[in-house]
């Protein structure tokens, strides 16, 4: 599906893949890792984290 972070080339979770869906571009074939996907939102990465949680908890499908 992916080799990696678009912009540092680090393998993937499904989580980090789900994130860049959720946050940018759910129909998007190339992802950042949560890092870069932190840095081009310019939040932390804990808040993702947060928010992966939520969403997960609501039923969100991409999130593991």
């Amino acid at each position: 599906m992916t080799s990696g972070c678009m912009e540092c080339g680090k393998p993937l979770s499904f989580n980090e893949i789900g994130a860049y869906k959720k946050f940018v571009n759910r129909g998007s074939t190339r992802f950042l890792c949560k890092t870069c996907l932190a840095q081009k939102l310019n939040v932390t990465t804990e808040e993702i984290d947060r928010k992966i949680e939520q969403f997960r908890m609501q039923g969100c499908t991409l999130f593991a």
